[in-house]
């Protein structure tokens, strides 16, 4: 069977189904497809975290204003796929106080709300925080549920005449005189597509995609350990306010708390060293701050792979890759129909679709503007019906698994 498609995006996570809407509410036939349910890549494997920007505010300003501003645009078009927690970044004793004050100023010149508390008003915010805090700044940092936000963005796909196909595996690409031809689906799909552009939104496997269509995309992909526990207490995000390091974020969700994160290079996404020491890693270093989660009963562990990019920047862990997205034109290796996007986070997901959807609509010609900046998800605001979109698409992620109701 042959299908045709104006646009195909390979990868069904919150970058590939946010470029899918993008298209689609310009008025672009598009189709989706992903190898698994949508967000069980990487989209659905972090710790859920809607950055306010200042993680980075003070070593990658651009990423941070980045972020504050899809930050802000999520709160007004995502509804229950947010979950509205606040956060604070805290130095401990033996922190640096110089690197605080940097972030602070940081934060300033990056348009980010950053107000500064000291250890008692602190520790009135979060009673359990330890009494090791020295300072402390508030953010709006907030919580991400990405199975709801990807499973969102493709039933408004479909809605809007796009098609979105989980368990469909790209199992060929075929270059004919410079651009692909055609692309073999298997699974639910068992088609050959034939699309006039192709977008490989792949994240840590956009590699693997490149080369079957004879092009060399050079990942450097790094594994995180993220550990969830048994404990509810109402904080904000928690971050250790130093230089990035293993177990430096606290995570709440709705009745447990995450904890995250390590960075360990890896070689292959789909098969990686799955490391204990990573997670007692993570409860000490994050006990550091929050003190109760060091006894807290283990809920659920699970490890997400980054899609970085960029790798002659890396340091041992690759910290020092950017964390900023690349829309990457690869007619200049010879196949004139294919861009990938890769890098990014998932906060910043709709401001990468953009970009992308941006680049292909002058490739086809298309005169239309981006409207996913102002227009509001299906269903923001019903949760019951998000998760029923979450069904609809296989798209329970471990991110959220506890949020989730999978009875939906």
């Amino acid at each position: 069977m042959t299908r045709k498609t104006e646009v195909l995006v390979i990868g069904g996570g919150a970058t590939g189904v946010g470029v899918a809407r993008d298209l689609a509410l310009r008025g672009v036939d598009v189709t989706v497809v992903e190898r698994g349910g949508l967000s069980s890549g990487t989209s659905g494997r972090s710790h859920g975290l809607l950055h306010s920007g200042a993680r980075y505010a003070d070593t990658d300003p651009v990423g941070a204003r980045e972020c504050i501003a899809e930050n802000r645009v999520l709160r007004e078009i995502a509804g229950d796929c947010i979950r509205d927690t606040g956060g604070l970044f805290v130095q401990l004793d033996g922190d640096s106080p110089e690197y605080f004050t940097a972030k602070l100023d940081a934060c300033a010149k990056a348009g980010i709300d950053a107000t500064e508390l000291d250890p008692a008003a602190a520790r009135e915010r979060v009673p359990d925080l330890t009494t090791e805090t020295q300072q402390a700044f508030e953010v709006p940092d907030a919580v991400i549920y990405p199975s709801r936000l990807v499973a969102a963005n493709a039933a408004d796909t479909e809605a809007r005449g796009g098609q979105v196909h989980p368990h469909a595996p790209v199992e060929d690409v075929t270059v004919s005189d410079g651009a692909v031809a055609t692309v073999s689906v298997g699974g639910e799909v068992d088609a050959e597509i034939q699309p006039e552009y192709v977008v490989n939104a792949t994240g840590a496997w956009a590699g693997s995609v490149a080369a079957m269509a004879g092009v060399d995309l050079e990942m450097a992909p790094a594994r995180g350990v993220m550990v969830s526990v048994d404990y509810d207490a109402p904080h904000p995000v928690l971050n250790r306010c130093r230089e990035p390091d293993d177990g430096d974020i606290v995570v709440p969700h709705e009745t447990e708390t995450v904890l995250g994160t390590t960075s360990v290079p890896v070689a292959d996404p789909d098969d990686y060293e799955r490391a204990d020491w990573e997670v007692d890693r993570s409860i000490e270093e994050c006990a550091e701050m929050l003190p109760p989660v060091a006894d807290a009963a283990v809920e659920r562990t699970w490890w997400g792979v980054r899609p970085l990019y960029e790798p002659d920047e890396a340091g041992e862990d690759r910290r020092g890759i950017s964390r900023g997205f690349f829309v990457l034109d690869h007619a200049d290796d010879g196949v004139s129909n294919l861009t990938s996007v890769v890098g990014g986070k998932l906060t910043t997901y709709r401001q990468m679709a953009e970009a992308t959807a941006d680049h292909v609509c002058d490739a086809l010609g298309v005169a239309a503007d981006c409207e996913t900046a102002t227009q509001t998800l299906p269903a923001a605001s019903d949760p019951d019906r998000l998760d029923e979109f979450v069904a609809r698409y296989g798209g329970s992620g471990e991110t959220d698994a506890d949020v989730i109701d999978p009875t939906a």
